[in-house]
């Protein structure tokens, strides 16, 4: 499911999300799989839906370092909308549903992650900084998070990296079987 996330806030995007779950599947278990921001948006689903696992594909859980470098730059600000102020800073947002998986990136820079070219250039991680060209490891990490996952995959690419598959179907099919 898509969500208009350069046309409003975070909140906004989850209130939309929430419609489409309520008119498509109405008062039923959900599993979520989410990239990026999607992460931040299930976390403002939580206490919504009867979650029955998610799986967090590199969400910027503590605030996002390449947000806030991009918030200082009017193009980007006008082009990436209200929710990259707030992806910049992670004050109040509701913890994520449980259970859940997050599986952080480690590629860095990449030619396939264009992204992580401006953010390589900026300086925006240091040497030693495990990421996946736009967001840090470290901004991954969460003190809710059941179950953590490293894969060498870049930001942009990360969803379809047969390993974050597998890990992924895995770690869901684990989940299924404790029912």
């Amino acid at each position: 499911m898509t969500y208009p996330s350069r046309r409003g806030s975070i909140t906004e995007s989850a209130e939309e999300v929430a419609r489409r779950i309520q008119a498509d599947l109405p008062n039923r278990p959900l599993v979520g799989v989410t990239h990026s921001m999607g992460g931040i948006i299930i976390r403002h689903l939580a206490d919504r839906f009867d979650w029955r696992g998610c799986v967090l594909v590199a969400p910027p859980n503590g605030g996002s370092r390449a947000a806030d470098w991009a918030r200082r730059h009017r193009l980007l600000r006008w082009f990436f909308g209200q929710a990259l102020e707030e992806l910049a800073e992670a004050e109040a947002w509701p913890n994520p549903p449980s259970p859940n998986l997050v599986i952080s990136g480690t590629r860095g820079w990449s030619w396939c992650s264009p992204p992580s070219w401006f953010f390589s250039r900026a300086g925006i991680f240091e040497d030693h900084d495990a990421h996946d060209g736009t967001v840090a490891v470290e901004e991954t990490r969460h003190d809710r998070i059941d179950d953590y996952t490293e894969v060498h995959a870049g930001h942009s690419t990360i969803m379809s990296n047969q390993e974050v598959i597998s890990r992924a179907v895995t770690w869901l099919n684990a989940r299924r079987s404790q029912e």
